[in-house]
C-alpha cells in the first residue's frame, strides 16, 4: 500500500455515501462512520414508510456506494458520543474529516418551559416519525407512542402534514381494530381514509373520532406546498396560492384532519403535571410579515401536542457554530472555521433548505430535506435526492483542491488508522462483510408483512 490520503466521513446517507463514492473512485481510502446500524439516515427513519419503493431504491444506491473495497464502514458510532471530535481531528491522523451528520434534533417549540413536558403530553416530530416507520415490527424495542384522538399538531413547516397523516392513519386503524377490522397503514395511506371506511360500510363519524388539528402561523397560500416562481408577477403568485389551496384541500379530504390557520403558540396549559393544550394567538400577514393580533389569545385543550416546526443539527462538542449551524470560512468548500481539513456537507452548513433552491440550483441540500418538506409525489423526492448528490460532488471537487497541497499519509500511518477502524468495527460487532451486516440488520418491512 503506497502513501495516500485517508478521509473520514460521518454520516452514510445520501450526501455521505455520494462523497464516499466520489473519493473512492479517485483512489482514496474512506472511513464512513454512521450513528445507526444502517447508513440510511432520514430515508429509513424520516421518510414515511408508505414511500417504500422510493426508500428501497435510494437505500440500494447507498449500498452500492458504500460496498466498495476502499470504503470502510463503521456502524453504531456517533460523533460526540462514541468518539470525540477532538480525538478524530487531532489524534487519528485523517487527511480530512467530512461531516454529513444531517439534522436529527427537533427545533424546540418556542414556549418557555415546554420541554419539561416532553413525553408528558408533548411529542416531537423526529422520534415520532421514526416510531411510525417501525411500529409494525414485532421486535421493535424503541419507545412506543400512544396517540389519543384530538391531538394538536404545531407546524406549517411542511413535514407537519405528514405528521397529521400519520396521526389520522394510526387513530383510524386503531378504531377499526376495536371493531374487529384489520387494515394496515399502507392501505389507509394509499386509498385514503374515506374510501377504506366505505369498503367496510362505515363513515368517519361511526368511529367516534373528531380527528387531529394542524395549527399553522400562516394561511395555506403562505405555506410552501408548491414552488413559487422567483420574483413572481401578481398573476403567478395568485396561481401558486390557488394551487397550494387545492393541494391542501385534497390532502384533507383524503385524511380528514382539521386545520387552523393564522395561529401561533404563545403559552402552555398544564394540568396534573402534564401538558393539556396550548394557548394560541391569532396572526395576520402585513406585507409578507406576520404580526400578532392584540387580545386574540385563546386556549385550545388537547390530550396531546406534537411539535413539527423543523429540524436542526445536533451540536457536537469541539465544533464552532453560528446559532444552530456550523460556522464555515468557505461555503463552497464547506470548510469549518478554525480547521484546515474539516468540511461539512448539506444544510448543517447553511441551516436552509428550499425546494426551489434545491431543484433549480442544487444548493444547500442534504438528505434531511425529506424531513423538512412535503412533496407531492416520489419524483419530487427523487429530484431532491439528486440535488443532494450533486451538491456533494461539488463539495468534493472543492475539497480536493485543499487536499492537493496536503502531504500524503505514509503507509505506516495509513495502517495505523485502519487498525483503529478495525478495532471500532469489532467493538460494534461488524466483521467487514457489508452485505451480511445490512441483511442481518434490515428491519421487517410492512409491505412484506401485509
Amino acid at each position: 500500500m503506497s502513501s495516500q490520503h485517508v478521509i473520514a466521513i460521518f454520516g452514510g446517507a445520501v450526501a455521505g455515501s455520494e462523497a464516499a463514492a466520489q473519493l473512492s473512485a479517485r483512489g482514496k481510502q474512506v472511513v464512513v462512520f454512521d450513528q445507526n446500524a444502517l447508513p440510511y439516515g432520514k430515508i429509513e427513519n424520516g421518510l414515511p414508510k408508505w414511500h417504500y419503493k422510493l426508500r428501497d431504491r435510494q437505500e440500494g444506491l447507498i449500498n452500492e456506494k458504500l460496498n466498495h473495497p476502499l470504503v470502510h464502514f463503521v456502524p453504531n458510532i456517533k460523533l460526540g458520543r462514541d468518539v470525540s471530535f477532538n480525538e478524530i481531528v487531532n489524534e487519528w491522523g485523517f487527511s480530512a474529516v467530512l461531516l454529513a451528520t444531517g439534522a436529527w434534533a427537533d427545533r424546540p417549540l418556542p414556549i418557555e418551559g415546554i420541554n419539561d413536558y416532553e413525553n408528558k403530553g408533548l411529542y416531537y416530530q423526529n422520534p415520532f416519525v421514526a416510531w411510525f416507520n417501525h411500529n409494525h415490527d414485532p421486535g421493535y424495542k424503541g419507545r412506543w407512542y400512544d396517540i389519543p384522538d384530538g391531538a394538536i399538531i404545531v407546524g406549517g413547516g411542511l413535514a407537519s402534514i405528514d405528521v397529521a397523516k400519520i396521526v389520522m392513519i394510526e387513530t383510524t386503524r386503531q378504531a377499526l381494530e376495536k371493531r374487529g377490522i384489520t387494515v394496515n397503514a399502507l392501505e389507509l395511506e394509499h386509498k385514503g381514509i374515506p374510501k377504506v371506511l366505505d369498503e367496510h360500510g362505515l363513515q368517519f363519524s361511526d368511529l367516534g373520532l373528531k380527528g387531529c388539528t394542524l395549527f399553522t402561523r400562516r394561511d395555506v397560500g403562505g405555506m410552501a406546498l408548491t414552488p413559487m416562481p422567483e420574483n413572481p408577477t401578481p398573476e403567478e403568485r395568485e396561481k401558486a396560492m390557488k394551487t397550494r389551496e387545492k393541494l391542501m384541500s385534497k390532502v384533507r379530504e383524503k385524511f380528514l384532519f382539521n386545520l387552523e390557520t393564522h395561529r401561533a403558540p404563545v403559552n402552555k396549559i398544564v394540568e396534573n403535571g402534564r401538558l393539556a393544550g396550548l394557548v394560541f394567538e391569532e396572526t395576520r400577514d402585513e406585507n409578507g410579515r406576520l404580526v400578532s393580533i392584540p387580545d386574540s389569545r385563546r386556549e385550545y385543550r388537547a390530550p396531546l401536542v406534537i411539535s413539527s416546526i423543523g429540524s436542526i443539527p445536533e451540536k457536537i462538542p469541539g465544533l464552532p457554530y453560528e446559532g444552530d449551524i456550523f460556522k464555515v470560512d468557505d461555503r463552497r468548500q464547506g470548510k469549518i472555521s478554525g480547521f484546515d481539513n474539516v468540511f461539512a456537507l448539506g444544510n448543517a452548513v447553511t441551516g436552509r433548505g428550499n425546494i426551489r433552491e434545491s431543484v433549480i440550483h442544487s444548493r444547500q441540500v442534504s438528505e434531511t430535506i425529506v424531513d423538512q418538506f412535503l412533496v407531492v409525489n416520489e419524483q419530487d423526492y427523487n429530484t431532491l435526492f439528486q440535488a443532494a448528490e450533486e451538491r456533494a460532488k461539488v463539495r468534493i471537487d472543492a475539497m480536493m483542491q485543499s487536499l492537493e497541497v496536503c502531504e500524503l499519509k505514509p503507509e505506516g500511518k495509513v495502517q495505523e488508522i485502519l487498525k483503529k477502524v478495525e478495532a471500532l468495527q469489532k467493538k460494534v460487532g461488524y466483521d467487514g462483510d457489508y452485505d451480511k451486516w445490512i441483511k442481518n440488520h434490515l428491519p421487517p418491512r410492512l409491505e412484506n408483512m401485509a
